[in-house]
């Protein structure tokens, strides 16, 4: 459990807090019809993992609970990879309330496990290749959901890379085209950033990457280069400027990242990370646990859903 609560640290309570409260108010903005009908009465429900993969998303997954008074046990760690059907945490609360966390939860745990899984499978091809420089995802994230998939980003063991637009100055065509050049681009964002904010320059070309270095760039990207052309722009930028960092991005996915792998490139960023992953597939099932009453009229656990006492399922490599 230590890897996840070191990470869980970098989550302030107060965002988590508001997460939830905006992700609950969303899903059931007014009656709660269905859990008027499940009552009052305290009940266990067994979160289940129905697909292989990593579990992640947890501190986001406690926060919804939590803010529902609910008291949330995970069995298995964040970050680990699992085995399906593995029974991953147990929720205790109102019935009413655990079914009101039950979607909102879900859709948390499953699209941050998904992203943490395609990260790990990156990460391990980069493993096995012996490359020593970074992975990284990119800004194309979901608007208001950002905050978990860059999370999950760092669970599977991936750079998160810039969080928004105020923690790097990245200056991309557009902004390269309203200013003029690449030289002016790079110039005023010196000015307003200061010795504190790096300048990265999307370059087309090795002759635009080139300008960017010499105007003073700290990164420069090599933008929808191929794997050869990659190669060889960083080998030369790296021969003319030892201490430019130099990324690739565009195009590039769990299938070739490998064909990108050298040691004159640092950085290697992928949009698919946020994209084009696979969700986990997830399942909050209401139990009948001894000495819980939970109203459903019945005795003892159901038989259909993994016992808490089972030992871990889980597997450390790729997905």
């Amino acid at each position: 459990m230590e890897d996840r609560a070191d990470l869980a640290h970098l989550l302030p309570p107060p965002t988590l807090r508001r997460l939830a409260r905006e992700w609950l108010a969303e899903d059931c903005p007014h009656f709660d019809y269905g859990g008027f009908a499940a009552g009052e009465g305290r009940a266990s429900a067994a979160l289940l993992l129905k697909s292989a993969g990593v579990l992640a998303g947890c501190p986001f997954v406690e926060a919804v609970f939590q803010e529902l008074g609910c008291q949330l046990e995970w069995l298995q760690p964040e970050g680990a990879g699992l085995l399906p059907v593995c029974r991953v945490a147990t929720a205790r609360g109102k019935a009413r309330h655990l079914l009101l966390a039950e979607r909102v939860a879900l859709n948390v745990v499953a699209r941050a496990s998904g992203i943490a899984s395609a990260c790990r499978r990156v990460a391990e091809t980069a493993r096995r290749a012996g490359w020593q420089g970074h992975l990284a995802g990119t800004r194309k994230t979901t608007p208001g959901f950002r905050l978990v998939e860059k999370y999950a980003m760092l669970v599977g063991g991936v750079s998160s890379h810039r969080q928004d637009l105020s923690s790097l100055i990245m200056l991309k065509d557009n902004h390269v085209s309203a200013a003029g050049d690449i030289s002016k681009a790079v110039s005023d964002g010196r000015k307003v950033g200061g010795v504190f904010t790096k300048i990265e320059v999307e370059s087309r070309s090795l002759a635009e990457a080139r300008v960017a270095a010499l105007a003073g760039a700290d990164i420069v990207m090599l933008d929808n280069f191929s794997p050869q052309e990659a190669l060889a722009a960083a080998e030369t930028l790296k021969a003319e400027y030892p201490g430019l960092l130099i990324e690739a991005s565009g195009g590039i996915t769990e299938g070739n990242v490998g064909e990108y792998f050298s040691p004159h490139l640092d950085i290697i960023s992928l949009g698919c990370l946020t994209q084009n992953y696979a969700a986990l597939d997830f399942s909050l099932k209401i139990v009948r646990e001894p000495g819980l009453d939970n109203g459903a009229g019945e005795e003892g656990p159901r038989s259909d859903i993994p016992p808490t006492e089972s030992p871990p399922t889980r597997r450390n490599f790729a997905f």
